[in-house]
């Protein structure tokens, strides 16, 4: 999968994240969108390094969403943890 899948599923793990974490967001829209392909990059290269599960190059794998859409989770917590008081 290239660099542009990982991009779509990333945005697509950073809507489900926001969904299964609902709430007001210090950088909005955008800001979610942006947290979600980072949190695809990263839950994949997670996955891949310690837990021995290597990248599919499927778009379509379970494994492969499931680790985007906890990567993206993890750093929307921890963005909300850091400037969670900004849109106050």
């Amino acid at each position: 999968m290239g660099i542009i899948g990982w991009i779509i599923l990333g945005l697509f793990a950073g809507g489900i994240a926001k969904i299964l974490l609902p709430g007001r967001d210090p950088g909005g829209l955008i800001g979610t969108t942006l947290i979600g392909v980072a949190g695809a990059f990263i839950g994949g290269w997670l996955s891949a390094k310690f837990l021995d599960r290597p990248i599919q190059n499927q778009f379509f794998d379970v494994a492969t969403w499931g680790s985007a859409i906890a990567g993206s989770l993890v750093l929307l917590i921890g963005y909300r943890i850091l400037f969670g008081n900004s849109r106050d």
